[in-house]
């Protein structure tokens, strides 16, 4: 018994060795940052990003048409707002109203850069227009916010581009590689006729990109808890996108002689189902960054955690949400209270993870659900994206950028959930990251898509001079 005791307290001592050791040898991966040159912050640009939220340049759904007088006099605007960039810079227009900015470099050895934004915006919901701070469109300007729809997605990002490149070409700045400027007209409704066809365009005519940036990344205050740095989130990745059709058809019948298996109660099983048998959390490319990057700025034990992954991935994962999604959103079936219905549908919508396809899910639901349930993919859908890499020039840029305007912030690699419209640029970029500093907490991120969009002017002065510094840092 005794030597039982020495062999379990001996095995003790051994896992927590290697716990502390992993946990000690976890060392920062933040790189320092660097004094900036002051930068002329352009009087007007208040002004412009509210001007700009004021075209309603709504996408409301695949089959409506863009409304060409918000589009074309929003072009108009930007043409009149900065005219240096009109006149340096080449454009092209891809199916009428995405935007294609060409800035010609001065060495034709070094690969272009391609910085990414969308003009469009989604729809308010009306009977939410009173919970509004201003009118969702009027562009109000307070003594802390700009408000608006378009505000943090995405004319902030957009507008603090054209800003940059206006102020840069005051200063007579000449990039070295080529930029391109990439606006589509439709990410909200999943980019096809937008970025995707801007991607299809650069790559007929050959081009070959060191990198592309798109939204996706923000700076996240106070989203992770006990943890009181400001994260710097480059997503190097997203999730994949599908939603699929649980459909029951059976004979109907009485409501007063309910038969066994009804086609409601059928539908309502499959759907209780499949959110008991989700697909399984896993750590993979790039969220075993995240445990690097974020495990090493984190207090002792709970670094040691991030530090012994297999050990306590599990809750980890689970935290960093590193699985595919299953989440019910759309449930029809019925005509009268006294008739089972002939017919039920719901659709369940997946984000996929990394490793995952769309045709892996649709096998997983079929397994989960039964073949008394047809299956069938519904609209849009893609698988994830590749993964880009960290060691690239274009990342080290990007993140040395990122430190030097804020200091405070931990850059961490990572993967986003939702979509953008950088997914279609793989083809063309060495490397394709997902990042503008706008900053997020836990107050505001219900504001993305919802109700009182605003961002702090502060904020929005912040992302100028991010993009100014960073497409001077390329040079």
């Amino acid at each position: 018994m005794k030597k039982i005791l020495l062999a379990v307290l001996g095995l003790i001592v051994v896992l927590a060795a290697v716990l502390i050791f992993n946990t000690l040898s976890l060392s920062s991966k933040q790189v320092d940052s660097e004094p900036l040159e002051a930068m002329n912050f352009p009087d007007r640009a208040f002004d412009n990003l509210s001007k700009a939220v004021q075209y309603k340049t709504i996408s409301f759904s695949e089959d409506a048409i863009p409304d060409s007088t918000a589009f074309n006099g929003f072009h108009q605007f930007l043409y009149e707002t900065y005219p240096l960039l009109h006149q340096n810079l080449t454009l092209e227009k891809i199916n009428e109203y995405s935007l294609l900015y060409k800035w010609e470099g001065t060495d034709s050895s070094k690969k272009p850069i391609i910085l990414l934004s969308h003009q469009d915006v989604v729809p308010v919901d009306q009977p939410t227009l009173g919970d509004w701070e201003a009118g969702p469109f009027e562009g109000k300007i307070t003594d802390s916010h700009i408000i608006g729809r378009g505000t943090l997605d995405d004319k902030s990002s957009l507008m603090a581009l054209m800003e940059s490149v206006e102020l840069l070409l005051k200063e007579s700045f000449a990039p070295e590689q080529n930029i391109y400027l990439a606006f589509g007209h439709d990410e909200e409704l999943g980019g096809e006729n937008g970025a995707k066809a801007i991607a299809a365009y650069l790559k007929e005519k050959g081009v070959e990109a060191a990198m592309t940036l798109d939204e996706g990344g923000f700076l996240a205050e106070n989203m992770v808890p006990d943890f009181d740095k400001t994260v710097a989130m480059v997503n190097l990745a997203e999730k994949g996108y599908a939603s699929f059709n649980l459909i029951v058809q059976t004979t109907g019948g009485h409501s007063s002689a309910p038969p066994e298996n009804n086609t409601l109660g059928m539908l309502a099983q499959a759907i209780v189902d499949l959110e008991n048998n989700q697909l399984p959390y896993k750590l993979v490319k790039p969220i075993d960054y995240q445990f690097e990057y974020m495990g090493a700025e984190m207090p002792f034990f709970k670094k040691m955690a991030f530090a012994n992954p297999w050990l306590f991935k599990a809750p980890v994962l689970k935290a960093l949400n590193a699985h595919t999604t299953t989440a019910p959103t759309i449930i029809e079936g019925g005509v009268k209270d006294n008739v089972i219905p002939t017919l039920g549908k719901a659709t369940i919508n997946f984000r996929i993870l990394p490793g995952e396809t769309i045709e892996s899910v649709k096998a997983h639901i079929q397994e989960t659900v039964g073949d008394k349930i047809k299956v069938e993919l519904d609209g849009f859908a893609t698988n994830p994206s590749p993964v880009s890499g960290i060691e690239s020039d274009a990342f080290k840029n990007l993140e040395k950028t990122i430190r030097s305007v804020f200091p405070e912030a931990v850059v961490v690699p990572g993967l986003i959930g939702g979509g953008t419209d950088a997914r279609y640029f793989y083809d063309i970029s060495e490397d394709v990251y997902r990042f503008y500093p706008i900053r997020i907490g836990p107050d505001s991120m219900t504001r993305f898509h919802g109700i009182d969009e605003k961002i702090e002017k502060e904020n929005y002065k912040e992302m100028v001079i991010f993009t100014y510094n960073l497409i001077k840092r390329f040079n």
